[in-house]
């Protein structure tokens, strides 16, 4: 509706009220109408810029990512799997663990193996038998490659008491495994030198899921 001038009542035509017909009083300029792509090429950015930087923490102090080398965890890994390594806060490793460790002196890569006692534990191999006891009780382990031979006992002669602080390490492919049975390469574990636990295959895909 057109407005009235205040003095002589009569109605101003549209033109006189400085706003095109129709016009509803706005104008967009060419800048306005290229500006919302623009911020949201920067919010699209911006996100990106912070999901990297999240990536990158976790990575480093909660999840990492780690191959199996070789075949001395068949047949619970194959070499090529790729593993997902619970890192952070993971300082009281439990007998059963798949655990990413460094092994000094021996190799400069990761070893992937389980974790068979923890500080304070006995641990021996029966080799005629084929069977591991910790404390005295032989460990159910229906994860481990069948042996046709007696096994691997590497530097063990008798019973091997843990250090408090460390842990004892084996492969689930006994007699194709160098773990904490070399005592004078490998040895047991200090828990400052585990990576991390092992808690998901991702790849291939067509074996992926848990680990245990």
């Amino acid at each position: 509706m057109d407005e009235q001038d205040k003095e002589t009542g009569r109605d101003l035509p549209a033109e006189e009220t400085g706003a095109p017909e129709g016009s509803g009083g706005v104008e967009e300029t060419a800048d306005e109408k290229k500006r919302p792509f623009a911020a949201d090429l920067f919010d699209w950015a911006e996100a990106l810029v912070y999901a990297l930087a999240i990536l990158v923490v976790v990575s480093a102090f909660f999840i990492r990512l780690s191959g199996v080398v070789g075949s001395s965890m068949y047949p619970t890994l194959e070499e090529g799997d790729q593993l997902l390594i619970s890192a952070f806060g993971y300082d009281q490793p439990e007998r059963g663990d798949i655990v990413v460790l460094m092994a000094d002196g021996y190799m400069e890569k990761p070893l992937v193996k389980r974790v068979i006692g923890v500080g304070g534990d006995t641990v021996e191999i029966d080799s005629l038998a084929n069977a591991v006891y910790v404390n005295g009780q032989a460990v159910y382990e229906p994860y481990i490659n069948q042996l046709n031979e007696p096994m691997y006992t590497g530097d063990m002669n008798g019973p091997f008491l843990v250090p408090e602080g460390q842990v004892f390490v084996m492969g689930d492919n006994r007699n194709g495994s160098s773990d904490s049975r070399k005592l004078a390469d490998i040895g047991p574990i200090p828990y400052e030198k585990i990576v991390g636990k092992a808690i998901f295959r991702v790849f291939p895909f067509g074996r992926m899921g848990t680990v245990k």
